[in-house]
């Protein structure tokens, strides 16, 4: 009888997640990681970034992370704003990326996740280059990937970043994470009539101009055939569940 009884509670038991991806870029923006601060690092949140990163590696996830520096420094407000060159505001905003990166490296690491930060502009004393067999074998081992300093050249964003090193590495998915719970018709703030999506093509992102990413990173990962998942970072567990395949967000497809 007991052995029956234990046979029940076995079936009814949750079955383990599972992943659907098996090596994914993160794209976390800068203003992500300000939590309520409205400027700068919020520890609770980059904490919280990364035991959700740790989780994900125990399923044998190979993580990398590209960051952006919006918390810090967005070189092209800044160049609007006060007539920046923007080539030297866009120099300083890779330099805030670098910030970030080293900022979850090392909340990383407290929770022991080995990591390594790429950048794409040389900082020798703090990060090693990009190098993308590096990156590979990074991951093969077990290591975490942050890619800082967007791609080494101003005029491009950090959404483009991440939609190249999916291409360069090989990744399964890039997975954005925002401050809304997916793609909207409209700002869900200002009108109460926006629909989210569950789902879209990468044709009707760029056709309708919905702000998913850049339209050369949508382009990218649209010729990659490499899907994009826009999902609510500020939900604890929200990474794993998108990892597992859950409808979480909204997901940009190929059709």
């Amino acid at each position: 009888m007991a052995a029956r009884s234990s046979v029940r509670a076995a079936a009814a038991a949750p079955r383990a997640a599972k992943p659907v991806y098996k090596r994914i870029v993160l794209k976390l923006s800068g203003e992500a990681l300000q939590g309520s601060l409205g400027f700068g690092i919020d520890a609770a949140v980059i904490q919280d970034l990364a035991r959700q990163i740790k989780d994900i590696k125990a399923l044998g996830v190979e993580v990398t992370v590209v960051v952006g520096g919006g918390n810090i420094f967005r070189g092209l407000a800044q160049a609007n704003a006060t007539g920046m060159e923007r080539a030297t505001a866009d120099y300083m905003g890779m330099l805030a990326t670098a910030i970030n990166g080293l900022a979850l490296q090392d909340a990383l690491e407290q929770v022991g996740v080995p990591t390594r930060v790429q950048t794409a502009i040389e900082i020798a004393k703090v990060a090693e280059p990009y190098i993308r067999r590096r990156a590979i074998r990074h991951l093969e081992k077990g290591r975490v990937v942050i890619f800082v300093g967007g791609i080494g050249n101003p005029f491009f964003t950090t959404d483009t970043t991440a939609a190249l090193r999916a291409m360069e590495i090989g990744a399964d998915v890039v997975l954005k994470g925002t401050n809304v719970d997916g793609v909207y018709s409209a700002d869900p703030e200002t009108d109460r009539n926006a629909k989210r999506f569950t789902s879209l093509s990468f044709m009707d992102v760029l056709k309708k101009g919905l702000k998913v990413m850049d339209a050369t990173a949508v382009s990218l990962c649209m010729q990659g055939k490499i899907p994009i998942i826009v999902f609510d970072l500020r939900r604890s567990g929200n990474i794993k569940r998108a990892v597992c395949g859950e409808p979480v967000g909204t997901q940009v497809v190929n059709r």
